[in-house]
């Protein structure tokens, strides 16, 4: 795999460096709306700090609606909560109007969450190839190689038929709600952010193409677009090609 590796000095020089990635995208999009789906993680986590902080006042925020790729099943005000998170060092500190953040109800019963956030995405985004299509997800991968909350022993949820379903974290049985892998294959344009040594190994299978990276659910993401991008730090870059 060599498609779109884009590699940076360290998690800093990613985040700033993306951030202004983003708002280009969003300047040159031609539609009314963009709509975007984030995750939580240490790396969008300092993307979110790095917006805010340089975007703040932009007047482009007023045309992007934010969904998420993933969301734990727990109240807003709870630690895990990437809603709570993103609001806390994002959505506080920019002008962006309330309609524009779509957030899963992590408090709600899972199933019907899972069903009532799909209806959602199916009535306010455009659909293709059957599918409602995203602008930009952002996605990350574990040190185990899931993405989105799709892990090595839940594949069956890549080609899922469902917008959105009910992962279970495989060791803590914590319940979360995931966007599907045939979504994410259909938006416009994917970005991973990966940063960190102890994500090496992983990133090495995947960009050697050798067995074992088949059963890893981030290969899987392969947008039918053929737009994933893959920003990556160089502890994280440190093994490709050993």
């Amino acid at each position: 795999m060599t498609q779109n590796l884009h590699i940076f000095k360290n998690q800093e020089d990613l985040a700033d460096q993306f951030a202004d990635q983003i708002m280009d995208w969003v300047q040159n999009h031609t539609g009314k709306t963009f709509n975007m789906a984030i995750s939580g993680g240490k790396t969008p986590d300092l993307l979110f700090s790095v917006l805010a902080q340089k975007f703040a006042a932009s007047a482009l925020w007023q045309k992007v609606h934010f969904w998420w790729v993933d969301e734990r099943m727990v109240s807003p005000e709870n630690a895990e909560s990437n809603f709570g998170v993103a609001d806390k060092l994002f959505f506080s500190k920019i002008s962006i109007p309330e309609e524009n953040i779509q957030r899963i109800k992590g408090e709600n019963e899972p199933d019907s969450e899972a069903l009532a956030y799909s209806q959602q995405i199916q009535n306010n985004l455009k659909q293709q190839n059957g599918w409602p299509v995203f602008d930009l997800i952002l996605l990350g991968m574990g040190d185990d190689g899931h993405t989105a909350s799709i892990f090595p022993d839940q594949m069956e949820l890549l080609e899922s038929d469902k917008i959105c379903a009910v992962a279970k974290h495989p060791s803590t049985g914590q319940k979360r709600i995931t966007l599907t892998g045939k979504v994410i294959n259909n938006a416009d344009k994917v970005c991973f952010l990966i940063t960190g040594e102890n994500k090496a190994e992983r990133i090495s299978e995947i960009f050697s193409g050798n067995e074992t990276a088949h059963q890893l659910p981030a290969v899987h993401i392969k947008p039918l677009k053929n737009n994933a991008f893959w920003y990556v730090d160089e502890f994280a870059a440190e093994k490709i090609g050993k």
